[in-house]
């Protein structure tokens, strides 16, 4: 495994992180969860995404039953807040009651008494955002929170938040997690030029395009036991992403990820850590075996002539 800075920061995450997303909770109980994470740490996965709208904060609580039994320095956890959490007119959005609220109740779930870092999971136009800003600011300096981050934020709303807390010597933010995969490339053309000139990470999620990139979808069928035929974790696979067109093009991964030793999905997460100003991308994995399949993307170096083979198949 190889680690990377996380923008400027000094803390060091794993190219590859474990994210708890649609797994956690769901698909994956105790049990599988732990052998999950365990795994992830012998093979030198060091950041653990979750956050509390994750099955309505189920993942945490799965999470807070594994994470206080491994030695704190040993792994980075981030988790978030945004989305409702209840039919409380408060209990949502990025004012300074829910991100207290939401911070707390993330770490009672955890049973940690700080997590390395938060992320605002997406931006408030309800809430002044020098209210938002304020409030993790004042809990960074609580030792509540480490470092703090957006998700699926604008350019310009990243950058707007940074200069904010640039002319007050508050925190800056230290990364952005937007989706990210050769599917899904918009952060390419603006988001992510904004975070690499203001030395902000990316820690990218659903590099896999949930599945879909593996190539388990070829020709349209839908294996059972695949996400795929989830009704509960499908919905924008069938709208976006499972069409014969995107499938095919897919499918033309395999001579190049053939030439490296690899799977397609492991050609396209490697793919991605070829993309400047990314620090780190977020796997999804149900079982140990993906798990293990998705790590061996860290440290792959694709030549030049591959990486365009690879844009003129998927391009930004």
């Amino acid at each position: 495994m190889q680690y990377r800075k996380l923008g400027r920061s000094g803390l060091m995450v794993s190219e590859i992180a474990y994210g708890s997303w649609l797994t956690f909770g769901t698909q994956v109980e105790l049990d599988s969860a732990k052998k999950i994470l365990q795994r992830a740490f012998e093979l030198g996965v060091n950041y653990i995404d979750t956050a509390d709208v994750y099955n309505r904060g189920q993942a945490e609580v799965l999470l807070g039953q594994i994470l206080p039994g491994v030695r704190r320095p040993d792994y980075v956890v981030a988790t978030k807040g945004f989305w409702p959490m209840s039919d409380g007119v408060n209990d949502r959005g990025l004012s300074r009651k829910h991100i207290f609220d939401s911070v707390h109740a993330s770490l009672d779930r955890l049973h940690l008494s700080y997590v390395d870092l938060w992320y605002t999971h997406r931006y408030d136009p309800e809430t002044p955002l020098l209210e938002t800003l304020e409030a993790i600011e004042d809990l960074i300096r609580l030792g509540k929170i480490l470092y703090w981050g957006t998700s699926e934020w604008e350019a310009d709303q990243i950058a707007e938040a940074w200069a904010l807390c640039e002319a007050r010597g508050w925190h800056k933010p230290v990364v952005n997690q937007p989706y990210y995969s050769l599917l899904g490339r918009k952060i390419e053309h603006r988001i992510l030029p904004t975070c690499t000139r203001l030395g902000i990470g990316t820690a990218s999620f659903s590099p896999l395009a949930q599945g879909v990139l593996t190539g388990k979808y070829t020709g349209g069928k839908i294996p059972a036991g695949t996400r795929g035929a989830d009704s509960r974790l499908n919905t924008f696979m069938k709208e976006n992403l499972m069409n014969l067109k995107i499938l095919e093009k897919v499918d033309h991964l395999e001579p190049i990820a053939q030439k490296y030793g690899l799977t397609k999905g492991q050609l396209a997460i490697a793919a991605l850590l070829h993309t400047p100003g990314i620090s780190s991308v977020i796997v999804g994995a149900s079982n140990v075996a993906q798990l293990e399949e998705n790590c061996k993307a860290s440290g792959v170096q694709i030549s030049p002539q591959d990486l365009k083979k690879i844009d003129k198949l998927f391009p930004a």
